[in-house]
């Protein structure tokens, strides 16, 4: 009986995945090629005067294509006779490259669909393979354009694309490990950096949105006298639309003070326009600045880097404050570099030479806007993070509530001033006595107490006697009582008018009636009220306080 043991194919490993990589580089380029590619055919199809044959259009194609990697093109075919260089690379076409190289990278890396895991090569092969396969395909491009009526410059060929090339793979597969940092700090720099860095960009971008405004007519003639036919000007609007990342970076440039060149011996700055300018037609260049001493528009472009600093260091500040000021500081100082670093870059990529002669130096220097950018960054950004971390370490003082009125103590007796001044906020019905409301309560008072009217019983206050005055004023009694009920009720008050009475000879004399009054003034008859201790109780019957009788 024969056993048949089932062996596996042989499936690729690390070299497979390797060569899977340079595959995905050679593929990236390929579609970025292709596609600058079709849009020269397609405008040198639709136009009804077409200068050349396919092979000039494929140069022409090439020599786009490279130039968007930053290599220097040569024109043969000048009016001088000897040949100029083209440096000025469109940033926009630039995008499109680097974004192909760095999704080929990241795909590199991924894992694989459906669950089944294949093998993937380490972080660095990753991005030496889709590198080696990118500049592969670049080689035989550059070779190609010798040609042509473009060929490259082979110094530059040599030294832009493969720093282009290595930097997108090199995000691609950061990216696909998840954006690592090593640190907390290193995960604020790269953020501040970028915010500082799109600061800088729109502000330089909305500056030369504003000055192409302002000098519409002249970009107009430009536009139209460049191209009569509608493919023409197609063409020419098409390559605006590419310079247009180069505009935003001569603005930030422009603001950040160092400007940018027009030609050997022409500078464009803040303060004026200096030199002869050396001005190609072209739309994008009629929003240069007039020729003289610049005015406040033009200094209000010094706000686009003092935004760009204050943005960077409080995106440091936020996150510092639990850090100590040095941490904070070279957090911030390292933002600022990598800031720096990046417009740098950017500038020397927006610039570079139109020609000979004069036109060899045309847009910003690389290394004046990003010093610019350093300088900026150390003198705004970094106090500025520090001060954020400070507000933020702040430790919030408690708020100040009013201490609410002390309630009088109706324990203790007050003294004389204390008790005016509280029957001076009291209304007037409390103010008065209530035993000259009702003549009754002082009779009862009496006997309950012992005490006369207007004189404090003993024991005072809400302690010895219940009826007597809280708050040590003999004058005052805040509440009317009423008697219990083994007391007689007194009988109401009559209004009965004393009749005058004449004194003769015959007329025997009377014991005065007591009389009947309403009740004491305290103001008028200090004097303390009484009763008849033998009258009946219950008559409602009054002695007279003065004769005591």
């Amino acid at each position: 009986m024969t056993h048949v043991t089932e062996h596996p194919l042989v499936q690729g490993g690390r070299s497979a995945a390797l060569a899977a990589a340079c595959v995905r580089g050679g593929v990236a380029a390929g579609l970025g090629l292709g596609a600058l590619a079709v849009l020269v055919i397609a405008a040198w199809i639709s136009s009804p005067f077409p200068d050349g044959g396919p092979d000039d259009v494929l140069h022409a194609a090439t020599g786009l294509w490279l130039l968007a990697h930053g290599v220097d093109l040569i024109r043969t075919d000048t009016l001088s006779g000897p040949p100029a260089p083209l440096g000025v690379a469109p940033l926009l076409l630039t995008a499109l490259p680097v974004w192909l190289v760095h999704r080929a990278a990241r795909d590199a890396l991924a894992p694989g669909t459906a669950g089944r895991d294949r093998p993937r090569p380490s972080p660095s092969g990753a991005i030496a393979s889709v590198a080696g396969g990118y500049l592969l395909v670049t080689a035989a491009v550059v070779l190609y354009s010798e040609s042509g009526p473009l060929p490259a410059d082979l110094v530059t060929a040599g030294l832009w694309p493969p720093a282009v090339v290595a930097g997108a793979a090199g995000a691609g597969a950061w990216t696909a490990l998840g954006r690592p940092f090593p640190g907390q700090r290193w995960v604020v720099l790269p953020r501040a950096a970028g915010l500082g860095l799109v600061t800088l960009l729109a502000g330089g971008a909305t500056a030369a949105a504003v000055s192409l405004v302002r000098h519409a007519d002249r970009a107009q003639a430009v536009f139209l006298g460049l191209a009569g036919e509608w493919s023409g000007r197609a063409a020419v609007l098409l390559l605006v639309l590419a310079l247009l990342p180069n505009a935003a970076v001569w603005g930030a440039a422009y603001g950040l003070g160092p400007g940018f060149a027009l030609g050997t011996g022409a500078l464009a700055t803040p303060l004026g326009l200096t030199g002869d300018p050396a001005v190609p037609p072209f739309p994008l260049l009629a929003a240069v600045p007039a020729e003289g001493p610049g005015g406040w528009l033009h200094w209000t472009t010094a706000t686009v880097p003092l935004a760009a600093a204050v943005l960077l260091g409080h995106r440091v500040g936020r996150s510092a404050r639990t850090w100590t000021a040095r941490d904070t500081a070279l957090t911030a100082l390292g933002a600022v570099g990598a800031c720096g670093t990046a417009a740098a870059a950017l500038a020397g990529a927006a610039g570079g030479p139109l020609g000979t002669g004069r036109l060899s130096a045309f847009g910003p220097v690389w290394w004046q806007t990003g010093g610019a950018v350093v300088l900026w960054g150390t003198c705004v950004g970094v106090p500025a993070a520090l001060g954020v971390r400070a507000w933020g370490r702040r430790v919030p003082r408690a708020e100040r509530v009013p201490a609410p009125a002390a309630a009088p103590d109706l324990t203790t007796e007050e003294t004389e001033t204390g008790a005016a001044a509280g029957r001076k906020l009291l209304p007037e019905w409390v103010r008065r006595p209530a035993w000259s409301r009702n003549p009754s309560l002082a009779r009862v008072r009496f006997r309950r107490t012992g005490a006369a009217v207007g004189t404090p019983a003993p024991g005072g206050g809400s302690h010895g006697d219940p009826y007597g005055d809280p708050f040590g004023d003999t004058g005052y009694e805040p509440y009317d009582f009423l008697p219990a009920a083994w007391e007689p009720t007194p009988e109401p008050k009559r209004k009965t008018e004393p009749e005058p009475k004449r004194k003769t000879e015959s007329e025997p004399e009377r014991k005065a009636e007591p009389r009947k009054e309403t009740g004491p003034d305290p103001k008028t008859d200090p004097a303390p009220d009484s009763e008849d201790p033998g009258a009946p109780k219950g008559t409602g019957e009054q002695v007279n306080e003065r004769t005591g009788e």
